[in-house]
């Protein structure tokens, strides 16, 4: 159930002494030693899933630009976009020049510092955003008492006035979709003096003199609601509020800390990975380090990115909440590239590829819920679209409240479908799979049974599809049969689990095996289209006709070896670099087709320095200096991408038995480990490898059984360990 849009952001300003020092290991946090001026390219983000913020780490002005992931505009006609929600800016009147400047990005505990001396004085900052108490906590602190002044601005991203009262500042307002919002931000000083003051706009702020310590609670809520039934709506935001103040007046800023931690790493700790030596020197900033990574090895690197990309995905989806989109949380805008959406022709998939791997099941929970809500919208929509058929499909851009827009994207609900078996395939769990995941897949098969063209000559064909994004829209298109054979093979072993309704899982069998199949080209290639046109020279971002090899599994090394070479020549066709979240799928490739020097060349693509925010991906994309993918600009998908990628790998396990090291390149041969690694199967691996090998490894479930596992090229049969 989603819960309320309710957010709550606190500042603490208060002492503390701690400086940075890299005591760390090297692959568990950013950080850089100037303040952060640009919002997409270097600025540090936190999250709860709900509500995100972008630290800018400012020493005479901080920025803190903060979202809230249901204000969107739209309805279910309109796509509209998320926006932002406001800023918070505090101009400190500490005067002179800073030195021993660092602000970090902890992974381990979800926590942001700044620190920096002036004039012999140090200042120091902890942020964090703690999911249990829907509060993000920002700690300042300096070693010499009454020494923070200033003054706190609180600014609505939609321009309404800030109305102020003892000790607060709010805004209220709704959007042109008439969706409410309100933000209420409260401090409570201790030490010196604060008052209210008017900018010459009459917007209120709050002047705060000499202090020891302030605490600012910022409360954040809109009235959307994520059922049809109600309008989309529900609540109201100022009430939300006030009720999520109460909530925590009588809760000390350490035990906030200490809940936030211990929920948190009960998510981050599950996973570990270590290729080679975490520790090993490398020194400099994160983006001294991207720099330095083209000409020394840095493996410690290649974690760091690894678990910065979970770190995202824990603070961008939390069960209960709106799915993370596009830019994950984060967006400083209004009018964000392409709505900053949930685009069904890749992006929002994958960025849960993550999910059941690096076992944040969890986690996945929100992207299954909005494909749950959208359900009667899409219906509707599908049936003005395709009068007549059953079931429902989508367009390739969509919002919160079922609106869609730019192209039909016939195969994207079959994609979602996806996710909804893998979360079985993974857990196990018969009575999600019935009441829930059953459901909602067969209504999509429905939809192709009755869309898909029979031809004279016995063969299926999805009429008039679109690989993406580019090519003509005919019948027959690779990108389509292939989601429509992964989305029939799940049906069938979802009935085989549940025995609802065999006489229809026979017939979806029958149609199954006759979709048009793949075909290999004149130039050995795994085709596109049905006609044989491909272009040796295409270097197009979008590889969708090899859907079946990954995330599908119709494809595979060992069950069809002349179709995973056709995707090969494909794939080597198609060129080693492009845009982020494109190498990011391109990992996830190469590791399926068990070739981890290939999946590695692509990974150290990736970490390629992209300056420039702007637009222009046709040069290629990689990843900003705080981390962020550059499609360019912004996509947190291939952040994502990266990880499943790696995990890849590292353990497949879509053929029907456990293949450990599937692709394990010679740059982590050495040695290396991963804890909570997840297997299909309810499994949970654990090993260590030396010189290419698996030397140690433990298989956990929640039954005890007997699994088939590849290890060090021979299979075997492997009797887990009860969890």
């Amino acid at each position: 159930m989603f819960h309320k849009a309710i957010v709550l952001v606190i500042l603490t300003l208060v002492f503390s002494s701690t400086v940075f020092t890299q005591t760390k290991s090297n692959d568990q946090f950013l950080w850089d030693d100037q303040p952060a001026t640009d919002w997409m390219t270097q600025a540090y983000p936190i999250g709860n899933g709900r509500l995100g913020a972008m630290i800018f780490g400012g020493v005479s002005q901080e920025h803190i630009q903060f979202n809230e992931n249901s204000l969107w505009t739209g309805d279910e006609k309109e796509t509209g976009s998320y926006q932002n929600f406001g800023d918070i800016f505090i101009d400190f009147d500490s005067t002179g020049d800073f030195e021993n400047y660092a602000r970090t990005l902890d992974f381990e505990k979800s926590i942001h510092t700044t620190n920096y001396t002036i004039a012999s004085n140090q200042f120091s900052r902890t942020y964090f955003a703690s999911q249990p108490d829907q509060v993000l906590v920002f700690y300042y602190s300096s070693k010499q008492k009454g020494k923070l002044s200033g003054k706190i601005r609180l600014i609505d991203a939609h321009e309404s006035q800030i109305q102020g009262a003892e000790n607060e500042l709010s805004f209220s307002g709704a959007l042109e979709n008439k969706l409410k919002y309100s933000a209420t931000l409260k401090i409570i000083p201790k030490g010196g003096a604060t008052k209210l003051i008017k900018d010459d706009e009459g917007n209120q702020m709050l002047e705060f003199s000499q202090l020891n310590e302030l605490t600012i609670y910022l409360a954040a809520a809109t009235d959307y609601s994520p059922l049809r039934s109600k309008g989309w709506r529900e609540g109201d935001p100022l009430e939300m509020n006030q009720t999520t103040l109460e909530s925590i007046a009588n809760k000390s800023y350490n035990q906030i800390l200490k809940d936030h931690i211990q929920d948190y790493q009960s998510l981050y700790h599950r996973f570990q990975l270590k290729l080679g030596d975490s520790n090993a020197n490398h020194s400099g900033t994160t983006k001294q380090r991207i720099e330095n990574y083209k000409t020394k090895a840095d493996l410690a690197f290649e974690t760091l990115l690894f678990n910065f990309g979970r770190y995202l995905f824990i603070s961008s989806s939390r069960q209960g909440n709106l799915p993370a989109n596009l830019q994950g949380l984060w967006n400083h805008s209004n009018n964000p590239p392409w709505r900053s959406d949930y685009h069904s022709n890749i992006n929002v998939q994958m960025n849960y590829w993550l999910a059941e791997p690096t076992n944040l099941a969890e986690s996945h929970w929100p992207y299954l819920d909005y494909i749950n809500s959208m359900r009667e919208v899409k219906k509707r929509n599908t049936q003005e679209e395709y009068p007549g058929v059953r079931g429902w499909t989508v367009k390739t851009e969509n919002n919160i409240f079922g609106g869609e827009s730019f192209l039909w994207n016939t195969p994207g609900s079959a994609w979602y479908a996806q996710a909804l078996w893998e979360h079985y395939a993974f857990n196990q769990d018969k009575n999600y799979l019935k009441n829930f995941a059953y459901p909602v897949i067969k209504e999509i098969v429905n939809f192709w049974d009755d869309h898909l063209k029979r031809r004279e000559d016995g063969s299926v064909v999805a009429p008039n599809g679109w690989s993406p994004e580019h090519g003509p829209t005919e019948d027959g298109v690779s990108y389509d049969q292939q989601i429509i054979h992964d989305l029939f093979t799940n049906y069938i072993e979802a009935e085989d689990s549940l025995k609802i309704d065999l006489a229809y899982r026979n017939y979806i069998a029958d149609l199954r095996d006759h979709l048009l199949k793949p075909k290999i080209g004149k130039w050995g290639q795994l085709q596109e289209w049905e006609v044989d046109r491909d272009d040796p020279n295409n270097k197009h971002r979008h590889v969708s006709h090899l859907f079946a090899l990954h995330p599908g599994r119709q494809i595979s090394v060992n069950n069809t070896p002349e179709l995973a070479e056709a995707a090969r020549v494909s794939l080597t066709a198609r060129g080693d670099e492009s845009t982020g979240w494109s190498m990011a799928w391109k990992m996830n490739f190469w590791a399926r087709l068990h070739d981890g020097n290939h999946a590695y060349k692509i990974l150290q693509n990736f970490i390629t320095l992209v300056g420039d925010p702007g637009f222009n991906y046709d040069n290629g994309g990689g990843i900003y200096s705080n981390l962020y993918c550059a499609h360019p600009p912004f996509q947190i998908d291939g952040n994502f991408g990266y990880v499943a990628g790696v995990s890849e790998m590292l353990l497949q396990s879509h053929e029907g038995f456990i293949d450990l090291l599937p692709a394990l390149p010679n740059a982590w041969k050495d040695f290396g480990e991963v804890k909570g690694i997840r297997a299909r199967g309810n499994v949970t691996v654990d090993m260590n490898w030396k010189d290419g090998k698996v030397i140690d490894y433990t298989l956990k479930s929640p039954i005890s059984k007997t699994v088939q596992v590849k290890l060090n090229g021979e299979l075997k049969q492997v009797k887990t360990t009860k969890l």
